[in-house]
């Protein structure tokens, strides 16, 4: 009788069309982020953390969710701190924790730009940011280079031609490369008439060696021709030169840039010349002496690649199968505090002592789902078949099946900017770290 009993629930339900499952999210506290986190979480010292990031009425952080499960007012012990710094190690892919010194790191404009358009900020500069649109669709890391001086800057005495060294050994063997560019920021010259710069960047694939008399070897590697009169950053493709020197990590020599002078007719002229604009008052290939340490960390020359670790391929499956459930247009329910939703939860990075090497953001609000799946499950809960199948058995009999359980139905993912152990700047984006939408499953 009782599975008599048990078949006709279902078929009812059935029939009451209950297993048309909708995927309206439960409004709850929004992810909140303030322009101000680009300009002023980036640029500041570690220890000017911005206090009105997070509404505290509208969130609670990870630090108080576990000073709560470890008695009010009691702060975690330090195993728990080092618990909890081990996982979050782990998830960002991290054997241990970056070792920088952040005094004697600038972080490049063109990465603040990039990171402020992928947060959907803007930054008044006048840099061309990155490939943003790159970033995401085929490449979730992005890192960025400088030239790494040595004595062999000496034997280049003139602007217009020097040698740049780029050491990308920090990029794992399992990444794969993607993409790879350098950039040089440009002065505007003024009253020049129709003259241009051609910049050549050749792979040094064999150095020199003059005691040998041995002479060296290039292969071209990019060309591109530019308007002294114009000013802003400008990018030219280096990815078959990095490509070798990750193939052949002991055969990176680094690239040689070369500028020359050309008239209206593209005719080449002698760059030397009096009457011609010298290049490096154009092109920034070296450091001038008049220039400060500053301003040359934001004027030199930059290498940005553009990699990819495979971790989130198998994401954009369960992705697509959620897509194919519209979003529910009935009736809003009056708020249940106790059914299935999204709760607020805030993971700030200075709880674990992050807040040294990770530039920004200083946090971020991961949310979480809690609450009752009763039977009949809610329309706008973002539920299964399944789901409403084992609800229903449960609220028949409790022993025959458990509740279905609150849990995530949709995540979104977080970019951060931060230092690794090679003192190099990385901006990289996570998946599945913020919960957008909870169900019962």
């Amino acid at each position: 009788m009782r599975n008599f009993l048990f078949v006709v629930a279902v078929l009812a339900t059935l029939l009451n069309g209950q297993l048309v499952a909708s995927t309206e999210e439960v409004k709850s506290s929004s992810l909140i982020f303030k322009s101000s986190l680009v300009s002023s979480s980036i640029s500041s010292s570690p220890s000017e953390s911005d206090s009105s990031l997070l509404d505290s009425r509208n969130s609670i952080s990870l630090s108080n969710r576990i000073e709560n499960e470890h008695g009010r007012g009691n702060k975690p012990d330090p195993q728990t701190l080092v618990q909890i710094e081990k996982n979050l190690l782990s998830l960002f892919g991290f054997e241990k924790r970056p070792k920088v010194d952040r005094s004697k790191i600038v972080i490049p404009e063109a990465m603040k730009k990039l990171y402020a358009q992928i947060m959907g900020h803007e930054l008044e500069t006048d840099l061309e940011a990155p490939k943003a649109d790159l970033f995401n669709k085929e490449a979730n890391t992005v890192r960025s280079y400088t030239h790494e001086e040595s004595n062999v800057d000496n034997r280049f005495k003139y602007h217009n031609r020097f040698r740049l060294f780029f050491n990308v050994s920090n990029i794992p063997e399992k990444e794969r490369l993607r993409d790879a560019e350098i950039t040089f920021n440009r002065n505007q010259i003024k009253n020049v008439n129709n003259i241009r710069h051609q910049i050549d960047v050749y792979d040094i694939l064999r150095p020199g060696r003059k005691h040998k008399k041995r002479k060296p070897i290039f292969r071209l590697t990019a060309s591109r021709v530019v308007n002294i009169n114009e000013t802003g950053s400008i990018s030219l493709n280096v990815m078959s030169a990095v490509k070798r020197w990750l193939r052949e990590p002991k055969r990176n020599h680094g690239m040689l840039v070369h500028i020359s002078a050309l008239d209206d007719r593209s005719n080449s002229i002698n760059i030397d010349d009096s009457f011609i604009v010298p290049s490096h008052e154009h092109i920034r290939l070296k450091r001038s002496i008049d220039d400060s340490p500053e301003n040359w960390a934001q004027a030199q020359p930059l290498l940005f690649t553009y990699t990819d670790d495979g971790r989130y391929k198998q994401r954009s499956i369960r992705d697509a199968n959620r897509s194919r459930r519209a979003p529910g247009k009935g009736k809003r329910r009056k708020q249940n505090h106790d059914v299935c939703q999204r709760r607020p939860l805030y993971v700030d990075f200075s709880d674990v002592g992050w807040n040294d090497w990770i530039v920004a953001p200083p946090g971020y609000e991961a949310f979480y789902c809690h609450g009752e799946c009763n039977f009949p499950i809610a329309d706008h809960l973002n539920t299964t078949n399944h789901a409403i199948v084992q609800t229903l058995v449960h609220s028949i009999n409790s022993n025959l099946a458990p509740k279905a359980c609150c849990v995530p139905t949709q995540l979104s993912s977080i970019s951060m900017l931060y230092l690794d152990d090679q003192n190099k700047v990385v901006l990289k984006n996570y998946q599945d770290m913020t919960v957008v939408g909870c169900g019962c499953r």
